[in-house]
């Protein structure tokens, strides 16, 4: 068909000639857009915690802890059965040694020391008439007025009266005695506790359960149990001059209390154990610690902490930055200038708190991962952020937080009317 005669139907043909090519061209567009749509942007470095090492002093301390408990204490018994008639203390106060404390009814006890006189009078007054027969059967057996045997017989009745006697001088000292026991008095001087009895009430001799306590409260004391090793060390360092001692052979302690306080009084360290324990290996070891405030009571927990001098120059990590290898290793986590982990192997001298002195491996300036270690590996690229050793947390964290949460509710607060 002409297209000049059909001028239409030729541009018809044209349209069609030309729509493979609009149809590449468009394929290409989109595979070009898709390819671009692809690409995905680079992760961003964790981020991990970590501590610059320093050289610093630190204090060298040995740490021992247990329960404040009292180094003399009385349970009040009765020696006597009766009833009490009056008690004679304020439950908690200071009382003194020799301090009457009880007084039991003591009724019966004078009438038995009355006995046992009367008792002893009447074999004294047996016994001198013995003396005087005696006496005098001796004589008459001297000119036969008497036979030996009469004289023998009475000197023998002399020695059984007299020995009455004695028997009733004893009876006469324990009737005294049990009536001395009927004021019930404090052996020792200290805090006396609560009354388990009250006036009338009937107590017997030696009864299982006790009147009261009295404890010696200044000073008290501190028993721990320590390691044989440790113990030797301690004695080491003590020998060597490390550990300082008092004229009289004391090691002077200091003593923190539960809230973390130092006690304003210092204690002394004594050696009271002389054999280990074979089942554990121990040895108890005692402080006393002063107590003229009354500040401290018995089943407090305290702790004893022994200066030892001071490490100069000291290499100190964080000991949760230290991971240990299966054949009992350290290593470290450290980040390089271009922020790249690399693995350190260490060598570690002793504790120094919640800390590890390092004697090789590091050096100062050297940032060590505290946080984080789980999330990465030798070679991980990280962003490095530094925290506080000691709380954890980042070291210019408080402003920046404070700002955060401002900025984070700000916008929270003025996208409310534009919900409603």
């Amino acid at each position: 068909m002409n297209s000049f005669l059909f001028p239409e139907a030729g541009r018809r043909r044209a349209g069609l000639a030309l729509l493979p090519l609009a149809v590449a061209l468009t394929a290409v567009l989109g595979l070009g857009a898709c390819s671009r749509n692809d690409v995905k942007p680079a992760a961003a470095p964790v981020e991990v915690g970590v501590v610059t090492v320093h050289a610093a002093d630190a204090a060298l301390a040995t740490e021992l802890a247990g329960r404040a408990k009292t180094r003399t204490s009385a349970a009040i018994v009765p020696q006597v059965g009766g009833i009490i008639r009056q008690r004679h203390f304020e439950e908690g106060a200071q009382v003194k040694a020799g301090q009457l404390l009880y007084e039991i009814d003591p009724a019966p006890y004078q009438a038995a020391l009355a006995s046992a006189q009367a008792a002893l009078t009447k074999a004294q007054a047996t016994a001198r008439a013995a003396e005087l027969t005696a006496k005098r059967q001796v004589a008459l057996a001297k000119i036969d007025a008497v036979s030996q045997q009469d004289a023998d017989d009475a000197q023998a009745a002399l020695a059984q009266d007299q020995a009455a006697v004695a028997v009733a001088q004893a009876d006469v000292q324990t009737a005294r005695i049990n009536l001395g026991y009927t004021r019930i008095v404090s052996p020792i001087a200290g805090r006396i506790d609560v009354s388990a009895v009250s006036q009338g009430a009937l107590v017997t001799a030696n009864q299982s359960t006790a009147l009261t306590t009295v404890r010696q409260l200044d000073p008290l004391v501190v028993d721990v149990t320590q390691s044989s090793a440790d113990v030797l060390k301690l004695r080491q360092a003590l020998a060597n001059g490390s550990l300082g001692a008092s004229a009289d052979g004391q090691v002077p302690v200091r003593i923190v209390l539960e809230d973390g306080s130092t006690y304003a009084h210092a204690g002394e360290l004594q050696f009271s154990g002389v054999s280990v324990d074979e089942s554990t290996g121990t040895i108890t070891l005692r402080a006393s610690v002063p107590n003229p405030e009354g500040l401290l009571m018995p089943g407090m927990y305290l702790r004893a902490v022994l200066d030892q001098g001071v490490l100069r120059g000291a290499l100190l990590v964080p000991q949760q930055a230290v991971t240990r290898t299966p054949n009992g290793g350290a290593t470290a986590l450290v980040i390089t200038r271009e922020g790249v982990v690399e693995q350190r192997t260490l060598a570690l001298g002793r504790a120094v708190g919640n800390q590890w002195q390092v004697t090789q491996g590091l050096a100062a300036g050297d940032r060590v991962v505290a946080q984080g270690l789980q999330k990465v590996r030798k070679g991980d690229k990280v962003s490095a952020v530094e925290i506080d050793p000691k709380t954890g947390r980042a070291a210019d964290s408080a402003a920046p937080a404070a700002a955060a949460a401002a900025a984070t509710a700000a916008p929270a607060t003025s996208a409310t009317p534009a919900a409603r």
